[in-house]
């Protein structure tokens, strides 16, 4: 398995697993955009966390990639008698001080959300964080989601010379 993450493809299937099950509700019923909002916001703090490198977030996110890599290859593996499939991984970009300040305003968003949310979209919430930790760590979905640093650390830069204009 990759030493920085131990990503596995039983890991990933299972991170598609939580994926399609918070999916498949919403498609089924009446597709109100508002209903992904749990979900969705859960999966931008998991996304996020896997370029938090050195932070809490960044070892949560290597932690819950590397326990759902693990638990799922010893599912696998006792269901069909294969060995672990190991994943390449890869982070989607680096942050900067400010972007990491809008990371750590995100983490309050979800969870003063998931302070407010019912025992459903609590799940829903932590299914999110799941799977954005996990997917975020595979290269094709890192490099498609390469904006989201990006995001943050113009937003953060916006702020900081906002706070700053009029000083000498």
């Amino acid at each position: 398995m990759n030493a920085a993450t131990g990503l596995s493809l039983a890991g990933v299937a299972a991170a598609l697993a939580i994926l399609w099950a918070n999916l498949r509700p919403w498609w089924r019923g009446g597709r109100d955009p508002k209903a992904l909002l749990p979900y969705g916001a859960g999966w931008l703090l998991g996304s996020l966390a896997t370029v938090c490198v050195g932070g809490a977030l960044g070892w949560g996110a290597a932690g819950i990639a590397g326990l759902l890599s693990k638990g799922g290859d010893t599912a696998v593996g006792s269901l069909v008698g294969t060995g672990a499939a190991a994943l390449a991984s890869r982070r989607m970009g680096t942050l900067t001080p400010t972007g990491g300040i809008v990371v750590c305003l995100v983490l309050v968003a979800v969870l003063l959300l998931f302070k407010a949310s019912g025992k459903q979209d609590k799940r829903r919430i932590v299914g999110g964080i799941i799977t954005g930790a996990v997917l975020g760590f595979l290269p094709g979905i890192a490099a498609q989601l390469g904006f989201l640093p990006d995001a943050a650390n113009a937003l953060g830069a916006w702020g900081e010379s906002l706070g700053n204009k009029g000083a000498a």
